[in-house]
């Protein structure tokens, strides 16, 4: 196609392109041609090239953002202010053909690629959106003085969990937001305890004040949409003046994909990706939704946990059905599970060789769950570590017969934990008394496996004492 002479030219090169340097006698001679309607855009160096007096000054990357210019040089042609057609590097035919100059550039080489813009550059991208998106975010924008400590202020405005943040600057929520697909105004839900609404882009702010990377934020998104779950009654869990708090699991290729610990000290420091997404939650739950203790939490004494809680299920064992199967996904899919529990208490057994024995001795620290003598009170995580399970294993046995022995090992007459049972004023009422009892409900205990392969230490995450339909149920999401 040969456009008339009546369109106008832009061009966009820098000095230090080869290609740009290489085209500068074209340029002049398009600037004799065009006239008033050619604009030359220079990225780096405004006084290039020293041949054309009249250039555009681009240092700022301005035009070549808010344009799309990934290469340089770029010759775009363009009628009535809208873009007709453009062309990147240096193809003679081409640059002919747009500018309807046969001869234009004839004593040069037919054709050498471009450099890439200084819009790719890294990083440089969100810089240019928080500098020239205005439409891209939402949330207010605070203004520090200029001798206030970034990490103090964020103290100071009470968006701290009570450890450093990292302050949630544009660049960097617009550089979690490149973390999905989503669009950042999309609404997610509503955050209890206030029920207030909760974009995509405020999940990314706290995810910045959190710590988190990028390659997080889809596992970030979907452990906020299972929390929102009626079924896991957020705003109960917040209100409760017991220990408990979001503990988070997780399943599927996104354990390596984003590097969740999963082996030694699993539930324990030093992971950037488990200490993080669990955080995010948390600070979420108190920035947006009001959470705060002393406020709406009024936990008699919480645990550490409610500073973040999360870990990977490990899944070296392909016969070994991980949390994820037992909610009805498959083991490709990539699922966070969200569980309302408190702290750890280990299950020692150093000795046991035989599945039957090992069992009895889960069964019989799992007892101890809220109360030796409350039955069907509270839920269960059982985290069986690599070592035990290698136990079961050896001898044959699935997830499935263990789940059956500890529930066949946990039934008691309802006479030994009534109240007042071996002089304990607390236990089950008399109604149950001549009823067989089981410690958990149907669907109540739940089994993972994590941590490091050598120690024959387990241990029991206690639920919640509102568990079920009436409280909070475990709850799981798939991770887009």
């Amino acid at each position: 196609m040969n456009f008339s002479t009546a369109n106008k030219i832009t061009v966009v090169i820098k000095k230090d392109c080869p290609t740009c340097t290489l085209i500068e006698p074209v340029l002049g001679q398009l600037v004799d041609e065009y006239q008033e309607r050619i604009s030359v855009y220079v990225q780096d160096d405004p006084a290039f090239p020293e041949s054309i007096a009249s250039k555009q000054d681009d240092t700022s990357l301005e035009f070549s953002y808010k344009n799309n210019i990934e290469i340089v040089p770029t010759l775009i042609c363009s009628n009535d202010e809208q873009e007709v057609a453009r062309t990147v590097g240096w193809d003679k035919s081409e640059w002919q053909q747009l500018t309807g100059l046969d001869s234009l550039g004839s004593e040069l080489i037919d054709f050498k690629p471009g450099c890439g813009s200084k819009t790719q550059d890294p990083g440089m991208e969100e810089q240019l959106a928080a500098r020239f998106d205005d439409d891209l975010l939402q949330a207010r924008k605070v203004e520090l003085a200029e001798s206030e400590d970034e990490i103090e202020a964020c103290f100071d405005r009470g968006w701290s969990d009570g450890l450093p943040v990292v302050p949630p600057t544009a660049v960097r929520v617009i550089r979690m937001l490149k973390g999905t697909h989503r669009s950042a105004d999309e609404i997610i839900g509503n955050v209890p305890p206030d029920n207030l609404p909760c974009s995509i882009e405020k999940v990314a702010i706290n995810a910045v004040l959190a710590g988190c990377k990028a390659e997080y934020f889809p596992t970030v998104l979907a452990s906020v949409e299972a929390a929102l779950q009626d079924k896991f009654c957020m705003h109960g869990l917040l209100c409760t003046t017991y220990f408990s708090g979001p503990v988070m699991i997780v399943n599927g290729p996104v354990i390596k994909q984003i590097g969740i610990n999963s082996g030694v000290n699993a539930l324990g420091q030093g992971s950037r990706a488990n200490a993080t997404i669990g955080r995010a939650l948390q600070l979420l739950i108190r920035n947006v939704g009001g959470g705060i203790p002393g406020g709406i939490d009024r936990a008699v004494m919480g645990n550490p946990g409610k500073y973040t809680y999360c870990f990977a299920e490990d899944e070296s064992d392909e016969d070994w059905t991980n949390l994820a199967q037992d909610r009805g996904y498959d083991r490709s899919d990539s699922v966070i599970s969200l569980f309302a529990g408190e702290g750890l208490q280990p299950i020692v057994d150093q000795r046991s060789r035989s599945p039957e024995s090992l069992a009895k001795t889960i069964s019989n620290s799992l007892r101890s769950v809220v109360n030796t003598k409350l039955y069907g009170a509270a839920d269960a995580i059982l985290v069986i570590s690599p070592e035990h399970r290698r136990v079961f294993r050896q001898a044959g046995w699935s997830k499935q017969d263990l789940r059956q022995a500890l529930y066949d090992n946990l039934m008691i007459p309802g006479a030994e934990v009534v109240r007042g049972a071996h002089d304990v004023a607390e236990g089950m009422p008399e109604k149950f008394k001549d009823k067989l009892l089981n410690k958990f409900r149907d669907d109540g205990l739940h089994i993972v496996t994590t941590g490091g392969k050598a120690g024959m230490f387990s241990a029991i995450i206690s639920g919640w004492v509102a568990s079920g339909e009436k409280g909070s149920q475990l709850v799981s999401q798939k991770i887009q």
